[in-house]
């Protein structure tokens, strides 16, 4: 390939994570198999070097089911015209190297005019969003230390060999790093395959155990319903060996009481087995090799009509048409333990072993989450399939009615999700040794995006700051005396603030007052400080109360309990 294509094709991948555009098709499989990308690409071209080593890292069949472009793979023609035609680019002259291409595109916009913006996929939070973020958080910490787990923390990087092949067809989002001093890294995708590294590398055999960070995924962004490339995961797990569905139910349990709690409206738990899934698809007559990639197919129900579903099993996946057709008869079904009941008698399923051992799990989870009181939100739903390949037992995701008007703004999507996955730390273990695994994961991203749309609805302004009080003057020359009361209440742990006029008029401080939420000002003047007084004042009735001074925390703490 020439170097003008290959600058090209670097500018390209800068904006763009594959050829085709944001997902890999045979355009990247043709071109990264015809040679005519050199193998010792120079530092100058990043984003080529980063297409290159990805499309390396998948296996032959993953690359084989790549689907082609809309308009046909026209690999045989010139790269700049293949990014013109099938990505409809404008024509652009190439610049003389990759860093100049890459500083063009980055840093300026149509006017030439430096531009300032978040990268794709991320965004910036203003105080008032942030305190609601934080509310959030704080409710999520609240009920996972209720149920006694502990907080650890890994590398926002890993091993790429510690994230490859445990995704399935999502590893293709995975963000890879340039080679740092010998070792290839990926950025983490999620939560839960850094925790099962963690448990098999310190030999743990049981652990209950929650995680919030940042996870980071080289998806196609839709900021307004909580999907982001960068965004934070709130993981609960529980690690070890114990009576069934014991643990699983907690994780239901906890659920519920995480989403009860934030109050965003009405949620349902959705709930199936990938026992009973691989059990439907053997009876329907799938092949077992493509057991994972058929299930992969059927999680996008919740995004996708059957009919594009089945045209990706049939077209995509070469399932036929009619096993297809016999699967779609299951995927649609939804209920309660009834409907258990009735596809444990089913003729396809009863003599299914993986689909009884199925069912027999879902039982038992619905009369645990019946004792525990949170059965009245689990509908058994034989279309959700969660497409990650780790999960080996039950499945779960929580949807909010409020996330799902659609709209100009489009659907949320689940706000919570997990499932058993008991296979996944022997992947890590010298000798193979398994320690059985439940856990879920909450998308704040998500959660947050619901709380948006619900605050736009009322009028109440949401504090950004935790002060509560304010330490004002009514006169000239009380700096000094400000900063001694400030001194006063820091030291009784009292929240307070003060202006950094030297002589702050009264009205604009009382007004930074009301403004800003804060419930309690303490004024001082010349002649409460020859008293040895202050005043207290009410931000919301306006009242004032005259207090001695070295009464002053034990008077603030007590009118804050009672109306905090």
């Amino acid at each position: 390939m020439a170097e003008k294509e290959l600058v090209l094709l670097d500018g390209h991948l800068s904006e763009y994570s594959y050829v085709g555009g944001y997902l890999p098709t045979q355009a990247d499989f043709a071109l990264f198999k015809s040679g005519r990308v050199p193998s010792n690409l120079p530092y100058s071209l990043p984003s080529v070097r980063r297409w290159a080593a990805h499309m390396a890292s998948f296996s032959a069949s993953e690359l084989e089911a790549l689907p082609q472009l809309k308009d046909g793979c026209k690999i045989d023609e010139q790269l700049s015209n293949l990014v013109q035609n099938n990505l409809k680019m404008e024509k652009k002259e190439a610049p003389k190297n990759a860093g100049e291409q890459k500083k063009a595109q980055n840093s300026k916009g149509k006017s030439g005019k430096f531009v300032l913006k978040t990268p794709k996929g991320t965004r910036d939070y203003n105080p008032s969003e942030m305190a609601v973020r934080r509310k959030v958080f704080n409710t999520i910490y609240s009920v996972f230390h209720m149920h006694g787990a502990v907080e650890i923390e890994t590398p926002v990087f890993e091993l790429k060999e510690v994230l490859t092949g445990k995704y399935g067809e999502d590893s293709k989002l995975i963000y890879d790093l340039e080679d740092q001093g010998g070792e290839i890294l990926s950025l983490r995708y999620d939560l839960t395959v850094p925790f099962a590294r963690y448990v098999a590398m310190n030999k743990i055999t049981n652990i209950k155990r929650y995680h919030v960070a940042r996870v980071y995924r080289r998806d196609n962004p839709a900021m307004t319903r909580g999907r982001y490339r960068e965004f934070y995961q709130c993981d609960f797990d529980i690690a070890g060996q114990y009576e069934a569905m014991l643990p699983d139910a907690e994780c239901v349990q906890l659920v519920h009481q995480v989403l009860s709690k934030l109050n965003l409206g009405e949620f349902t738990i959705k709930i199936n087995h990938r026992k009973i899934l691989d059990g439907v698809f053997g009876a329907c007559g799938v092949p077992a090799d493509k057991f994972r990639p058929i299930c992969s197919a059927v999680d996008k129900l919740d995004k996708s009509p059957w009919e594009e579903v089945r045209k990706e099993m049939v077209e995509e996946k070469g399932l036929d048409p009619n096993v297809a057709d016999t699967i779609g008869e299951y995927v649609k079904l939804s209920g309660k333990e009834e409907l258990i009941e009735k596809l444990k008698n089913d003729e396809r399923l009863k003599d299914s072993a993986a689909a009884q051992a199925g069912f027999a799990d879902l039982e038992l989870l619905f009369q645990y989450c019946r004792a525990l009181g949170c059965d009245a939100y689990l509908v058994f739903d034989m279309g959700l399939a969660r497409g990650l390949d780790y999960y080996t037992g039950v499945i779960y995701e929580a949807i909010l009615k409020a996330g799902q008007e659609g709209g100009e703004e489009g659907t949320v999507g689940s706000v919570a999700g997990g499932g058993r996955y008991d296979q996944l730390v022997g992947m890590f273990d010298p000798k193979k040794k398994t320690v059985p695994c439940v856990g879920v994961s909450f998308g704040i991203e998500r959660l947050f995006a619901i709380q948006e749309r619900k605050d736009k609805s009322q009028t109440d302004k949401i504090r950004a700051t935790q002060t509560e009080v304010l330490v004002a003057s009514a006169c000239k020359g009380m700096l000094i005396e400000r900063l001694k009361l400030l001194g006063v209440l820091h030291g009784a742990g009292i929240k307070a603030e003060s202006s950094y006029k030297n002589n702050p008029k009264l009205l604009n401080q009382l007004q930074y007052a009301e403004d800003n939420g804060i419930p309690l000002v303490v004024l001082i003047g010349e002649s409460e400080v020859q008293e040895g007084v202050v005043k207290v004042r009410d931000t919301t009735s306006r009242e004032e109360s005259t207090i001695k001074r070295d009464e002053l925390p034990d008077t603030i703490k007590q009118r804050l309990s009672v109306n905090p």
